[in-house]
Parts: C-alpha cells; structure tokens; sequence
C-alpha cells in the first residue's frame, strides 16, 4: 500500500492557493507534510483514515499540511542545518528550540499558529484516542 498524502498538488494549487513550491517539488513537500502531521496526531488519521474524520476535521488537516509544505519548502536550509546556532559581532541565531512564533513538537518544527489550528482536531492532545 503507497502513502498518499492527504493534499493532492491541485488541492494545494487550487483550494490552497498556494504558490510558494515549485511543480517539481510539490509532491514532495506534501507527503512531507503529511508524514509529519501523522506523528504530531499519534498516527490518529492513517488509524481511522481520513476519510472517516469529521468535514472540519478533514479541511484542518488539508489546510495544516498545505501550510506546513510551504514553511517546510521555504525553511529547508534552515531546518537542514546541523548547527544548534551560531552568534557573529553580538548577533545571534539558534535553532531546534521553541521560539515566539516556532514549535517544536516531536522534532517537527511549526509555525505555532497553524500547530494552533492543528489542535482544533482534537487528534494532538496525547490522552485522546
């Protein structure tokens, strides 16, 4: 059985009215996505299927995916970094931890607005089957 995302290339260009990923790679970014919205819902939704969550449920998660393809796609030298930071003349960055408007959750870094969004699933939260 093959992993399909849970965003086909013409939800994201049509539905999503994303841009920011390139044809060639968009495939890519979405089962990346998708993969990485599995671990941060316990497997929750290859459980049950998407198919047999709630319609908001279901746009969540479409909507989530598309969202997290593109801060993935434009934050990809960044998240491929191996340094934990580095500081130059007083200025420093750090990456891996939580910032103001990042989370780490699991080692999936997110924009905490759309982990937010996330959560409104109900399938984050540890104690929930």
């Amino acid at each position: 059985m093959v992993y399909e995302p849970y965003v086909s290339p013409d939800y994201y260009k049509n539905t999503f009215k994303g841009t920011s990923i390139p044809e060639n790679e968009l495939e890519k970014y979405l089962r990346q996505a998708s993969r990485h919205i599995d671990t941060l819902t316990y497997n929750r939704i290859v459980g049950r299927g998407i198919s047999n969550l709630t319609v908001f449920q279901q746009e969540i998660i479409k909507e989530v995916v598309c969202a997290q393809a593109e801060f993935e796609y434009e934050n990809k030298e960044v998240f491929d970094m191996v340094l934990q930071g580095y500081a130059i003349n007083g200025a420093s960055m750090n990456f891996g931890g939580n910032s103001w408007n990042v989370k780490v959750e699991k080692g999936i870094p997110m924009r905490r607005d759309v982990y937010a969004t996330l959560s409104q699933t109900g399938l984050c939260c540890r104690l929930a089957r």
